[in-house]
């Protein structure tokens, strides 16, 4: 019986997955805001990432891919910690503080450690491209932070807005870990593995910070339980399970674009959904901060493997 030629795929489904990856990531910030109006950011994170990991977890194991092996259980443990603890959950707790939609600008200047720790690691010296990028990523974060200043609006947590700092900069470490650990070879497999053991870490997180205690099933809202099963469903395992695609199909520089075009998603969603201000200087910053990524994706001498933005996951 002759081989079946492998077929490239068409145009039509690259446009499908971009489009996914795009609205989808871009709508996971305004979708986690929803889910803690009611819900405990840590005990919620943990709901989502349990439920999505042992599903995607089981349909591979199902499917026949072989078990993973104790290495592999150790490197996603160090890439859940880093990625899912440290990145999405800083991002889960500082939109207690923060909108969504300065959230999504924050997060998007994960890049700019990405190419910092390329430079660090590998010695890939930045173009003059990749440092205008890298001017500008900072411009526009200060315009974030300092808001308020500058248009009569209300000011960004300071607090908040430095732990979304310190998320970039921890899913851009854990990214750059995942280039080297070793790994199950279905990524999937390695996904729901991550996301097993992220849950298992915020739910830890959530018992030591009291969270139990505040839990009050009763007044859980159902736009939190819908937002829950939207970040479950599309977030963690629709949108990813695309993306990874992607990256097997297309370029580096086609699959990264989410890099800028997810803040823009979710600046309007913020303002359109959740009655988020837009303000000049917001619109200022994300114009200043999307043409610094722009820069930074499309300027380097050798891009680093693109992280997930950490909301996205």
């Amino acid at each position: 019986m002759p081989k079946l030629k492998s077929m490239a795929p068409s145009q039509w489904s690259i446009m499908a997955a971009l489009g996914a990856v795009y609205i989808i990531w871009g709508s996971t910030y305004l979708a986690i805001r929803f889910a803690i109006e009611t819900l405990p950011p840590f005990l919620m994170a943990g709901t989502r990432f349990l439920i999505a990991g042992a599903i995607l977890y089981a349909a591979m194991r199902f499917s026949g891919v072989q078990a993973p092996k104790r290495v592999h259980w150790r490197s996603t443990a160090i890439i859940a910690a880093l990625l899912l603890f440290g990145g999405n959950g800083g991002v889960v707790w500082a939109e207690q503080f923060v909108p969504s939609s300065v959230t999504a600008v924050i997060i998007a200047t994960t890049p700019l450690w990405m190419v910092l720790l390329d430079w660090w690691r590998n010695g890939v010296r930045p173009t003059t491209g990749v440092v205008i990028g890298l001017l500008l990523g900072l411009v526009g974060i200060a315009l974030l932070v300092g808001q308020g200043k500058l248009d009569g609006g209300n000011q960004i947590n300071p607090i908040g807005a430095g732990v979304l700092i310190f998320a970039t900069l921890s899913w851009a470490v854990g990214s750059f870990y995942a280039r080297y650990a070793k790994l199950p070879s279905a990524p999937l497999l390695g996904t729901g593995m991550e996301m097993l053991v992220g849950g298992v870490l915020f739910l830890i997180a959530g018992s030591v910070t009291g969270e139990w205690g505040r839990l009050r099933l009763e007044q859980v809202s159902l736009q939190s339980l819908v937002a829950l099963g939207y970040l479950i469903v599309f977030g963690a395992i629709v949108a990813f399970s695309a993306f990874t695609w992607l990256l097997r199909v297309t370029p580096l520089s086609i699959a990264s674009t989410y890099a800028y075009v997810n803040p823009v998603v979710a600046v309007f969603l913020g303002w359109a959904l959740a009655g988020e201000t837009l303000t000049l200087q917001t619109l200022m910053a994300t114009v200043v901060i999307v043409t610094a990524i722009v820069f930074i994706t499309t300027r380097q001498v050798r891009r680093p493997q693109p992280a997930i933005s950490p909301a996205s996951e």
